[in-house]
């Protein structure tokens, strides 16, 4: 399973987005710091393909999912993971 996570340092949810996929043992993660790569908000828009005001954004086998919220729950709804 590939996921990759758009976010930027200093982000909370971006950083518990980061330690759910790598806690994930059958998921490659690519994280993709925003600043570092110099992406900007229209970029990752753009990514997307809608609005977007928070981060993370995260894509799983190329779907945009949302945020870790979002990722979160699908992951249990997948029995991926529990609680």
């Amino acid at each position: 399973m590939l996921i990759i996570i758009y976010g930027k340092e200093n982000c909370p949810f971006c950083t518990k987005a980061k330690e759910l996929a790598e806690s994930i043992e059958t998921a490659e993660t690519i994280y993709i710091d925003l600043a570092k790569h110099g992406m900007t908000k229209a970029d990752l828009q753009k990514t997307v393909g809608k609005s977007v005001e928070t981060v993370p954004q995260i894509f799983v086998e190329g779907i945009h999912i949302g945020g870790f919220t979002e990722f979160q729950a699908k992951m249990k709804a997948e029995d991926v993971i529990h609680d």
